[in-house]
């Protein structure tokens, strides 16, 4: 499976930190669940639950080792990374990408549009509906334990991506 040029690690290539291709090359070999998925869907509303159950669905069949609470978290985080792909960018990125990475001890999803406008999380404003999904995107990736960021890509858009770690799953 063509990882994209992501590499191993749950920050995309170039990164800060990222590990060097030879420490890469001599890990140990994928587990089962291991792998990059990218599909791609319009920019319109019935794209959100449509990402949100293709992830939830790629997640149970791959056998990832969610937890409920991680699997949610994830889920939400979709959500509102497509929600602001259709709403902010639609109209110079007809398509959005949405591509879901699971190493052995982190899972990473992100969304790819072709709009150049790069948006940071706004502060909390209580007298104001909406506004505020990438502040909750960063929040439930804070408390996690994981990161995330906003990147602009070759052609021009931006990707925004989250990575959670994985909880390893205690076998009795």
């Amino acid at each position: 499976m063509d990882d994209q040029g992501r590499g191993p690690d749950p920050r995309p290539a170039g990164s800060p930190g990222e590990p060097s291709e030879s420490a890469a090359e001599a890990g140990p070999r994928p587990l089962p669940y291991e792998g990059v998925w990218r599909f791609t869907a319009p920019a319109v509303d019935a794209s959100v639950p449509q990402a949100r159950h293709a992830v939830r669905d790629l997640l149970y069949r791959q056998g990832v080792p969610v937890s409920d609470d991680l699997a949610q978290g994830l889920l939400l985080i979709v959500s509102e990374l497509v929600t602001n792909a259709v709403r902010h960018a639609a109209v110079l990125s007809p398509v959005l990408a949405v591509e879901v990475a699971v190493g052995a001890e982190w899972v990473r999803v992100s969304v790819e549009d072709n709009h150049p406008y790069r948006p940071t999380a706004l502060e909390t404003d209580h007298g104001r509906t909406g506004g505020r999904g990438l502040l909750l995107v960063r929040e439930i990736t804070l408390e996690a334990g994981g990161a995330c960021d906003v990147e602009h890509t070759s052609g021009g858009g931006k990707v925004i991506w989250a990575a959670l770690p994985l909880k390893p799953v205690r076998v009795p």
